[in-house]
């Protein structure tokens, strides 16, 4: 079930400060709460990842024995997950890759399948509409994706149904209801005494879609994760949401621009700029220069969940300025209008945050004079999958999902990824200054004219080619497997039918049709996994490995010329297994489920 929280509103609270002063720390560790949660991950995806290794098939190699008890660092593999932005294309695209590495979904553990990698995972990242599958999924104490789409067995019926756009609101309100919910929430915030923006609409909105449909969560806040029984028990992922900063008199967001994260103890930046981080939980509180200034009265409750998300995706919150073509009320269209008249037109997709960062390290933060910090859609840099948390040096990520659900190339066939997320990426590291490392990438023409966006492609193959330290990347495009996927960012609305063929197309993407398309495709993945780890161990590689690396990583060929016309056609005729959605098997996994509960 998911876990219950005190039920405080959407306005930030007053209350008493903890014994122990909230403090603004520099970037140059990662935290002690961070640090703390990892010694207790790390065993807890031995067995995870023990389980999807043997049924990787990696011949030459006992999986079993190489990784042992899990206890030896140079062997034990550390995995990250990014989920793109892209609207509800990349949130549903990412949903179904999600499905695919979950152990729970039915039929994911059988031999060739990839069930387990998420259990096995450290980090999982998302922005924008990737920002929105994760955070929907933490704000339900994580439940599978096949359970939220079956309804089933808690209660989850009313969360992800699109039917009804965001500006409509959910089938169980009326327009005018939901609203007035929204307007009342975002006015009890202003009157608290914070700035609100569109994006408090916008998170709003989102928290009736993948929160709460009956509320919205009002209360639900994205530091409160960290108190989740199955997180505190680090039984999953940590979940990592991120923003830009949008400096003061920016219009565009350059490619170096600050990225901020969020993740369930802190929100700040690994960034040479900023270079720091500060409490969630506190966010709002009255920092300056890194310390409290009133050192008896703090602020809760700024970081609710669908804000985060809208900020993360807050490109999408101009929606907003479509209002008066809706039936919302007439006290909610001169609020919105009024937000409009206090900023410009290009400013209409900020998100205001208190700074905590005032008075801090002034020598590089050029917000360091701001009380406020304004974020936005952490795609604007083009940097569209989420690898900058996971490529910083101090958190050793060996391997990176990258689930990319871009719309960058345009008609006849439009909204497909061309590879922009990661070749923007790589180009920010070369001039990064933080010793980040990021394996080559070619051009975008490249990617299209070498089929790398319709299939998967490794790269970083070979680490002893790389100046810096980097994680082996797998770069999973979405691509027409089982559905034409390639829906428009801005479509607001799917009936159960759209969502669930999109969310199989994902899990297609992830397994390849279930292995329809290579049967070695799970050995593969399970190479790709240990291969950071072959290194640092100097284990000779197994000969399938140097066949699945020869198949998958990326040699270096470059080939710019200008592609044709990029129309994809389906490369699968069925969904290439059992659907997501067979009530059968889901019935009979959720009845052994029980049996197991009750009788062992």
């Amino acid at each position: 079930m998911p876990w219950k929280r005190a039920t405080t509103g959407y306005a930030p609270s007053t209350v008493q400060c903890p014994p122990v002063l909230p403090t603004i720390r520099a970037a140059t560790t990662l935290s002690v709460n961070e640090t703390s949660w990892l010694k207790v991950r790390q065993p807890n995806t031995v067995w995870a990842l023990r389980d999807f290794l043997s049924r990787a098939n990696i011949t030459e190699l006992d999986t079993n024995a190489y990784i042992g008890n899990g206890t030896d660092e140079n062997v034990m593999p550390n995995i990250g997950i990014a989920i793109s932005g892209g609207g509800y294309r990349a949130m549903l695209n990412g949903a179904g890759a999600i499905a695919a590495f979950d152990n729970r979904t039915t039929n994911s553990t059988g031999q060739g399948k990839l069930g387990g990698i998420l259990q096995a995972s450290t980090y999982i990242s998302g922005l924008s509409g990737g920002s929105w599958l994760v955070g929907s999924i933490y704000a339900q104490n994580f439940p599978s994706v096949q359970e939220i789409m079956m309804g089933a067995p808690n209660d989850f019926g009313t969360l992800w149904q699109f039917n009804d756009s965001v500006l409509k609101g959910p089938a169980e309100l009326s327009v005018t209801q939901y609203y007035n919910n929204i307007f009342d929430d975002v006015n009890g915030k202003e009157a608290a005494g914070f700035n609100t923006t569109i994006t408090d609409y916008w998170g709003r909105g989102l928290s009736y879609q993948f929160i709460n449909a009956s509320d919205g969560g009002p209360s639900e806040t994205f530091s409160s994760i960290a108190n989740d029984p199955g997180f505190l028990a680090a039984n999953t992922p940590m979940p990592i949401i991120i923003a830009d900063e949008r400096a003061p008199g920016q219009l565009m967001i350059p490619s170096n621009a600050t990225i901020f994260e969020f993740n369930p103890w802190e929100m700040g930046s690994y960034d040479p700029t900023t270079q720091a981080f500060a409490p969630l939980k506190f966010i709002g509180s009255n920092f300056s220069g890194g310390t409290l200034l009133d050192r008896k009265t703090c602020i809760t409750g700024f970081d609710n969940t669908g804000f985060v998300i809208g900020t993360s995706s807050s490109l999408f919150n101009t929606f907003y300025l479509q209002i008066n073509n809706t039936d919302a009320p007439q006290r909610v269209k001169d609020s919105i209008s009024q937000i409009l008249l206090k900023v410009s037109q290009e400013n209409s997709d900020i998100s205001d945050w208190p700074n905590p960062f005032y008075g801090f390290h002034n020598e590089t933060n050029g917000n360091a004079a701001s009380k406020t910090l304004s974020l936005v859609d952490g795609g604007e840099d083009l940097q569209n999958i989420p690898f900058h948390p996971l490529i910083q040096p101090l958190r050793h990520v060996d391997v990176i999902f990258a689930i990319d659900g871009s719309a960058d190339t345009s008609a006849p066939g439009a909204n497909w990824p061309n590879g922009t997320a990661v070749v923007a990426t790589y180009r920010r590291s070369l001039f990064d200054s933080s010793d980040i490392g990021f394996p080559s990438v070619p051009d975008q023409n490249t990617f299209i004219n070498l089929g790398l966006n319709t299939r998967p492609t490794f790269f970083g193959c070979n680490a002893s080619n790389l100046t810096e330290p980097s994680p082996l990347i797998v770069y999973l495009p979405n691509a027409p497997y089982s559905y034409s996927s390639n829906v428009s960012t801005f479509d607001l609305s799917y009936n159960d039918s759209e969502r669930n063929s999109i969310i199989q197309n994902g899990y297609n993407v992830a397994t390849m049709g279930n292995s329809t398309l290579d049967l070695q495709w799970p050995t593969c993945v399970g190479c790709a996994i240990l291969s950071r780890s072959f290194n640092r161990t100097r284990t000779a590689i197994p000969g399938v490995c140097t066949q699945c690396f020869n198949r998958y990583c990326w040699n270096g060929t470059v080939n710019s010329t200008a592609p044709a016309p990029y129309q994809p056609t389906n490369l699968i005729k069925s969904s290439g297994g059992a659907s997501l959605l067979n009530p059968v098997s889901f019935a009979i996994a959720m009845v052994l489920a029980a049996w197991v509960i009750l009788f062992t």
